[in-house]
């Protein structure tokens, strides 16, 4: 029997965990400013498959070093393994495709802060969550707030925001899959398939995304190599993090994008959200808050009729 005082606390666990995952989106903010930058001279398709070769590779390198079990190269759920890379290649095209019309970072951020109200509706049923009438004001309520960022003649009226918003729903539903993963395969396992699935998307998608230079200039390629590990490194601390604290703690962090989004963009670009897209993210945000504020007080009520 193990020694169960060996185990780390609970509360330290947490403490871990979420300091693994705002680091994991600090990272992720950064590769996706990167690939915004380089998107220009490589286009959609080559920029998935750079991201997928140096992923991957960043993903080996780091379980390598992590000292942990050798990563299992076969999924034990490989059929939603590859249904879950496969359809995050899709969010990936939709993300670049608005970032390389111009879309700013922190805009498309916003946008993207409805995917934890779009994962409260896919959990009822995909996971068979109940969902009171508190969770189903505020998800409205938040859906308000994204329908007063997209305004007719907003800032954000544009094909590009929608086609994100439609990318921002499969991301929540590949979400909602890597907590159903979590429980068959390790985070080093999901993450490598998923990056691995960028490379073949991407040279099928050559034909309608066309790279302005077959072979990037060395600063950019410099850039690509940054984009890929730090996606890889990004995937593994997400996954490590759900390992070490629960959902509900660590969701609110997601929200950190919005400052990053924030800050390189206007450090990069000189982009700065307007108002519009503020308050309505804002409106979003306290939605999404709200919603977890309720999730926690189920899982105390749950905790206590189970005792």
């Amino acid at each position: 029997m193990p020694d169960a005082s060996a185990a780390p606390p609970r509360t330290e666990n947490t403490v871990r965990g979420i300091g693994t995952i705002a680091l994991g989106f600090a990272v992720i903010s950064c590769s996706d400013a990167a690939v915004k930058w380089a998107l220009p001279e490589v286009g959609t398709a080559m920029a998935m498959i750079w991201r997928g070769v140096f992923g991957m590779l960043s993903i080996l390198l780091l379980s390598r070093l992590s000292g942990g079990p050798a990563m299992r190269w076969q999924p034990r759920n490989g059929k939603l393994v590859a249904w879950r890379s496969g359809l995050h290649c899709a969010v990936t095209v939709t993300w670049y495709v608005a970032w390389g019309h111009g879309l700013p970072l922190a805009d498309s951020y916003a946008v993207g802060a409805a995917a934890p109200l779009l994962m409260t509706l896919l959990a009822i049923p995909i996971l068979g969550e109940q969902v009171g009438w508190r969770r189903w004001a505020s998800t409205g309520c938040g859906f308000a707030g994204v329908l007063f960022m997209l305004q007719p003649d907003g800032v954000l009226w544009r094909w590009e925001a929608g086609l994100l918003l439609g990318g921002v729903g499969l991301l929540a539903l590949t979400r909602i899959w890597t907590r159903v993963l979590a429980r068959t395969d390790a985070p080093p396992t999901v993450a490598f398939w998923l990056l691995f699935a960028h490379v073949p998307v991407g040279l099928l998608l050559l034909p309608l995304f066309p790279p302005p230079a077959w072979w990037p200039s060395g600063s950019t390629v410099l850039v690509l190599a940054l984009l890929g590990t730090g996606n890889g490194a990004a995937h593994l601390l997400f996954a490590r993090a759900f390992a070490l604290a629960p959902v509900s703690v660590l969701a609110p962090f997601e929200y950190t994008t919005l400052v990053w989004g924030m800050l390189l963009g206007l450090v990069i670009w000189g982009d700065w959200p307007v108002a519009t897209t503020l308050a309505g993210a804002a409106v979003v945000v306290l939605a999404g808050l709200y919603n977890l504020h309720r999730e926690r007080l189920r899982a105390r009520e749950a905790a206590g009729v189970a005792a």
